[in-house]
């Protein structure tokens, strides 16, 4: 099994034993070969070039432009492009073309979608494209466009199962997705633009989107759990569903909302002035304006497929055309475990310490969920990546990398518990009033195990630079609530009095009682030899 994939997690009992702190992949040639992806995304409202560098299997953005061309604005009256739109894009393009040449793109892959593959000029656009740029553009079909963005949030969801449903300016895909395969994808022509053109008003809209979703549900099912939306319009409704609840954590990608509250943000869109919305929120008035009609799409998709739990991903097409050049080795990678590796990788003081700080933590999370665990190994990679910010500053730096880092793979609560535990790595009492509203999305019970994680990052990180493991040894009774370190003979004098503050401090938090003592000596025929030495433990009781 490679590692770091998501069904490999660490026994307690044999530390590392599933290679959950391989070599990073990023440092092998198959993955290297991604560093500089280029794609251009020609849509029915937008044009967007992103180029992606770094961790290949979390991408991160080197470049990343879009501009609101519209192209398929009135292309459901009128058959053909939107004249303005076309000079738009073409503007855009010949400088995408200019940017790409300037960064030696390695790879750059063109694709277009519902608006080219529909409109009777587009063919002739498509050969202006060529003729003036020189980029090669493929027009992909409804079934295609499906399956990449499907493929795009298996880029940030490895084990996500559900519905994904991508909506443009003139088309809306479905696809199903499981195991980490894309099953069945279709099309629709549930775009906003098409939308615009139907007849009978409201009654004939709900009519219209109603019959659409019915049908599509026959080809796709409607037994999911889970709903995945894709697109810009699905952005920017989240994005107002975060502003009615007064949600603290702006991050969109893996948002999640009920069917419940959607239906509430809908109405209260409803009731708003979209200019005091656009000013609070920032959406462009070209997205604005798709809203409403988005809405209603969005309100009877919910209630036609019925999903427990609705989920916004920023990873689309775009990432799904990185995802289908991906090696098999570098798919089957935990997204956040290589995006840490690449963060300690080129910002820790001392790189490959997060593998020797989980394994000395490791006795004191014995029989824990994988998922916990995994935030634990998380947290170890990332412990010193902040070492050069200002030290008044450095806890909140701490803070600001989890709950605002471009990372897949990680949930709202999983960012803010690593926030709070990476926080409390430095500082250890004290937050500011941005941080204790952010951190009131955590359970009492996970923001007390996000402090034991910091305290616990304290102690370890700064007990031995050559790694924690060579000066002492962690223990934890959690029936009898004593935590133990048992130092090496050798090397017992780095547990003077900052240590033993740390040590102590992070017992406390545990509610614990601390215990130290020395190694016993062995002879050479193996047999201990002597007792404890000046091992006088100190003990405090939470």
């Amino acid at each position: 099994m490679d590692g770091n994939s998501l069904a490999e997690v660490a026994s307690a009992g044999e530390p590392d034993k599933a290679g959950l702190f391989d070599k990073p992949i990023f440092t092998d040639p198959s993955a290297r070969a991604l560093s500089h992806v280029g794609v251009i995304d020609v849509g029915s409202n937008s044009v967007r070039m992103v180029v992606f560098d770094g961790a290949a299997r979390s991408p991160a953005y080197f470049f990343n432009e879009k501009v609101l061309c519209g192209l398929g604005r009135g292309l459901a009256e009128t058959g053909r492009l939107n004249p303005e739109g076309r000079k738009r894009a073409l503007a855009t393009l010949k400088r995408f073309a200019l940017l790409a040449h300037g960064m030696r793109l390695s790879n750059l892959t063109m694709v277009a979608t519902a608006a080219m593959r529909e409109a009777e000029d587009g063919p002739e656009f498509r050969a202006e494209i060529e003729r003036e740029t020189g980029l090669r553009m493929r027009v992909i079909d409804g079934y295609e466009e499906a399956r990449l963005s499907a493929q795009g949030v298996l880029t940030g969801w490895p084990e996500a199962e559900g519905l994904v449903c991508d909506i443009g300016g003139n088309s809306m895909e479905l696809a199903v997705i499981g195991g980490g395969c894309v099953h069945q994808a279709v099309s629709s022509p549930l775009g906003p633009f098409r939308l615009q053109q139907i007849a009978g008003g409201k009654k004939g809209l709900r009519n219209h989107v109603s019959d659409v979703l019915k049908g599509l549900r026959d080809q796709v099912g409607d037994h999911h759990d889970a709903l995945y939306l894709v697109g810009g319009s699905w952005r920017a409704i989240a994005r107002l569903d975060m502003e009615r609840r007064g949600y603290p954590l702006k991050v969109l990608h893996e948002y999640a909302m009920t069917p419940k509250a959607i239906r509430k943000t809908h109405d209260w869109i409803d009731t708003q002035d979209p200019e005091d919305l656009r000013r609070l929120t920032g959406i462009s008035a070209e997205r604005m304006s798709l809203v409403p009609l988005a809405c209603k799409v969005l309100r009877r998709l919910v209630h036609v497929f019925s999903p427990k739990q609705v989920y916004v991903s920023s990873y689309g097409i775009r990432e799904g055309i990185l995802y289908e050049q991906m090696p098999d080795a570098l798919r089957a990678r935990d997204p956040l475990i290589e995006a840490c590796h690449f963060m300690e990788h080129t910002s820790a003081r001392l790189p490959g310490f997060g593998k020797k700080l989980y394994n000395f933590l490791l006795p004191l999370y014995r029989n824990r969920s994988p998922e916990r665990l995994r935030l634990v190994r998380t947290a170890c990679l990332l412990h010193d990546v902040n070492w050069r910010t200002h030290p008044d500053y450095r806890a909140d730096a701490c803070f600001d990398t989890t709950t605002r880092a471009n990372l897949g793979g990680l949930d709202h609560q999983g960012r803010v518990f690593l926030g709070i535990a990476l926080m409390h790595r430095y500082k250890t009492n004290g937050m500011r009033p941005r941080m204790k509203e952010i951190a009131g999305l955590l359970s009492e019970k996970d923001f007390a195990e996000a402090k034991i994680l910091g305290r616990a990052l304290r102690f370890g990180a700064m007990f031995s630079m050559d790694g924690p493991e060579n000066a002492g040894e962690l223990r934890y009774f959690p029936k009898k609530q004593v935590l133990e370190l048992i130092l090496e003979r050798e090397t017992k004098d780095l547990f003077t009095e900052v240590a033993e503050q740390r040590f102590s401090s992070l017992a406390d938090q545990m509610q614990a009682s601390a215990k130290v003592r020395v190694r016993r000596a062995q002879s050479s025929n193996g047999s201990v030899t002597g007792g404890d030495s000046d091992g006088s433990a100190s003990s405090s009781s939470g």
